[in-house]
């Protein structure tokens, strides 16, 4: 029969499973508690929490709150950085940083969008560019998308207008519509 700080333990950890827009598991064995505390210091800056939780806690937890594809990562010591910010990437770019520092942490995957992600995965969104970076080329990109359809209204009305003088050198002189005249006396 599992104690009542157990019990609690798992409530916890299921909240913090729910209110985190994703889950990144890492091995931190041979990690000293300062460059773990170092860790957590640095992701508390991009929204995200590292907590070293015992497996089965972790699994109970994950499996209340409907998740069942971390079950095969949570094996050896595992950590897990909470992301609640929505920058993900920017999380598994310090975690990245981090185990280049110290090859001993090594990311093992994850949970996003309702997915579990493999090691790959977890790295592959590391490799990616930050949140910021990809809305302002996203930005650009629609600028020069109204530039181009801009530059196409443009030519459009110049054409149309050089089609109007052409077809009037055509008109014989006497034929040519005459300028409205000004009903207005001075």
């Amino acid at each position: 029969m599992p104690s009542a700080t157990k019990v609690e333990r798992v409530t916890e950890l299921k909240k913090q499973i729910e209110g985190a827009n994703a889950l990144l598991l890492t091995e931190y064995r041979g990690l000293t508690v300062s460059e773990i505390t170092a860790l957590r210091r640095s992701l508390r800056e991009v929204d995200a929490s590292l907590a070293v939780i015992k497996n089965t806690l972790m699994m109970r937890a994950a499996n209340d709150a409907g998740i069942t594809e971390l079950d095969e990562l949570l094996a050896g010591p595992s950590a897990v950085a909470f992301v609640t910010g929505q920058d993900v990437v920017a999380v598994a770019k310090k975690l990245k940083d981090a185990a280049k520092l110290h090859p001993a942490l090594v990311i093992k995957g994850g949970y996003m969008d309702g997915s579990a992600l493999d090691a790959a995965g977890a790295n592959a969104l590391a490799d990616l560019e930050s949140r910021e970076v990809m809305l302002s080329k996203i930005a650009g990109m629609l600028k020069a998308e109204m530039s181009r359809a801009a530059a196409a209204f443009v030519a459009a009305q110049s054409q149309f207008l050089g089609l109007l003088e052409a077809y009037k050198e055509k008109l014989p002189a006497g034929d040519a519509p005459a300028p409205a005249e000004s009903t207005e006396e001075e």
